[in-house]
């Protein structure tokens, strides 16, 4: 960028795509315009309404580091700080896992279970382990506005992250957020109430993590991403626990590798009802949902 030329925001949209393009980018038009949406303030589809409107110092220099920072494979979301989910915007930053569109189906694998609770009793009550940013736990929240959920993590970043985006989305009331190991982040008088657990724990099998391209294995958090030797390690913790927190005919859906999907529902279906595999966007079986027994 020239700084003797005046730069509009067609120019520096224009410019940043070719130069990320250069540099890779799988798709530089679709970052160069969060870029500079997060630079200018702007939305995506307001720089398309002032792409004669300059660019000012300051956002020169915040586009410029952007940039700097994305050519050098830093993923796009931590660079601009958020991302989109479903209907809500959420905050991330290295340290937190990056919320994947896949995930939303995990959302809508488990809404059916929340708005049954509803209709039978006003509220649903929904626990979500491995917060990360507290994605799905809002997600639920916002749009099922009798749901109160209780989203837990082992990582303290996460919790900050996810209570920071609780609060700025003013789900505060209804989110609450803590940090601990799994059940750990639940009050112990809650066992047995729990309409939903809804997880998306680390399941990458261990060996396979240094090979995940290096935007994911470079910046990561690899708490997030390392599920033990078959990917299942976290997920065999939630399926046995998740007994005692569920009430009667409670439902537990927790995503994860496609290649493990069958293998972790053969082992739900030994103390669980109504076991399922669901597949994502892309039609690979992700998901696993599973009823408790009716009757305990």
């Amino acid at each position: 960028m020239s700084e003797a030329q005046i730069w509009t925001v067609k120019a520096a949209l224009d410019w940043t795509a070719t130069f990320l393009a250069e540099k890779s980018d799988e798709h530089p038009r679709r970052s160069a315009e969060w870029l500079l949406s997060a630079a200018t303030g702007l939305s995506r589809v307001e720089l398309y309404a002032y792409f004669d409107r300059p660019l000012t110092d300051e956002e020169r220099g915040l586009l410029r580091d952007a940039v700097r920072r994305r050519a050098e494979g830093e993923p796009l979301q931590y660079v601009t700080g958020e991302v989109a989910f479903r209907h809500i915007i959420v905050k991330v930053r290295p340290g937190v896992l990056i919320p994947r569109p896949e995930t939303e189906v995990l959302v809508d694998s488990v809404l059916p279970a929340v708005d049954a609770a509803i209709a039978a009793r006003g509220e649903a009550l929904v626990a979500d382990l491995c917060t990360g940013s507290g994605c799905i736990a809002l997600a639920i929240a916002q749009e099922r506005p009798s749901a109160r959920v209780w989203a837990g993590d082992i990582s303290p970043i996460a919790v900050e992250v996810a209570t920071e985006n609780a609060i700025r989305l003013a789900l505060g009331d209804r989110v609450e957020t803590s940090a601990g190991d799994l059940f750990e982040a639940l009050p112990a008088d809650m066992r047995a109430t729990f309409d939903v657990i809804v997880s998306n724990p680390p399941y990458v099998p261990s060996a396979d993590v240094p090979d995940l391209p290096e935007e994911v294995a470079g910046f990561e958090p690899h708490l997030a991403l390392d599920g033990g030797a078959d990917g299942l390690s976290v997920y065999r913790r939630i399926l046995l626990d998740a007994r005692s927190w569920l009430r009667p005919g409670g439902l537990l859906g927790v995503e994860l590798d496609e290649r493990m999907a069958r293998s972790a529902a053969a082992e739900a279906e030994e103390w669980y009802q109504e076991v399922r595999v669901i597949s994502d966007l892309a039609g690979r079986e992700r998901i696993v949902v599973a009823r408790t027994a009716e009757t305990p």
